[in-house]
């Protein structure tokens, strides 16, 4: 068991840290994503094309998370005493999972969409149209609704210490049975989607560098914009799913406290990192696809005007 003044550094770290980033990131995050649900939306954007529904998924997905972010400073700010009773902190994991693993699908779905419409636009115009994004987006829904629904059983209060704690993992007797789930959404809910994702602006970038419509300093723009987009994912969400586990591991076998405290601040710095992203998404996903969308007129130098509008990403 970890000692009663690891426990304490435990507590420290979050409290201090965490109450005020998200705080902060509520209020970014809430702002920016209902500013893109209404650009986004049937009201702002009458070109309902693949890229935008998408995006608009993303917002959506963004800003029910960040609605909960309030539970969670009142709840740091109290030094880890949740007062919302067992529902509200399951349904805040729940919201957390569901948005954590939505952003990396829907963000996939956008790589994907984003390549097939740059290395293969004559052939994806006219076959990729609303009805296939919305159909695609239910079902990343109803996949992200899965496999994040197991974290309703798990996450539970913990009233063995003076205060009550909302366990956004599991209580330590049911780590054996949460670890093995935690893994698979590392592999399949993270690790997969990176690779889809990576992929696919590999082979952007490869298209871009091959055009002769574009000039080298074009050329190094583009690429080094989809190489921070890459980045940003990487660094979003990777660290976060290594931690996790390694925090687990800390925590079922009862590891030296100064690694486990090391582990478990590191493990902190990605919580946030993570929860940040709701805020990027809305300026940083709209850059990317204006940007790209510019440079691949360029791209197709021998394409008619009216081809070039067409082109959906």
């Amino acid at each position: 068991m970890s000692s009663p003044n690891c426990n304490n550094s435990y507590a420290e770290i979050q409290t201090k840290f965490l109450a005020p980033m998200y705080g902060v990131e509520f209020v970014i995050s809430v702002i920016g994503n209902s500013l893109a649900i209404w650009m986004l939306g049937p009201g702002g954007s009458k070109n309902r094309h693949a890229g935008i529904i998408f995006s608009l998924s993303l917002a959506v997905s963004d800003l029910f998370y960040s609605l909960s972010l309030p539970l969670l400073v009142a709840y740091y700010t109290m030094n880890k005493n949740w007062v919302f009773g067992s529902a509200m902190c399951k349904i805040e994991r729940f919201l957390f999972n569901c948005n954590l693993y939505g952003s990396i699908f829907f963000i996939t779905c956008i790589s994907v969409n984003r390549y097939l419409g740059i290395v293969f636009p004559f052939y994806t115009r006219g076959r990729v149209r609303g009805k296939h994004a919305n159909l695609v987006s239910v079902g990343t829904w109803v996949v992200v609704v899965i496999i994040s629904s197991p974290v309703i059983y798990f996450s539970k209060l913990d009233t063995d210490s003076h205060n009550v704690e909302c366990i956004g993992t599991a209580l330590k007797s049911e780590l054996p049975s949460y670890f093995p789930y935690s893994c698979f959404l590392s592999g399949f809910g993270c690790g997969l989607p990176f690779l889809i994702t990576f992929l696919s602006y590999v082979g952007i970038a490869q298209a871009v560098w091959k055009s002769h419509g574009l000039e080298a300093r074009e050329k190094r723009k583009v690429i080094t914009l989809v190489c921070v987009v890459v980045a940003l994912y990487a660094i979003s969400f990777i660290p976060y799913h290594i931690l996790r586990i390694l925090n687990l591991r800390n925590r079922m076998y009862s590891a030296d406290c100064k690694w486990s405290l090391k582990v478990h601040s590191a493990f902190q710095v990605t919580k946030a990192l993570v929860s940040l992203n709701p805020c990027i998404h809305p300026m940083l996903y709209t850059a990317v696809m204006d940007n790209v969308r510019t440079k691949l007129g360029c791209c197709q130098g021998n394409t008619d005007i009216k081809s070039q509008e067409e082109i959906r990403l």
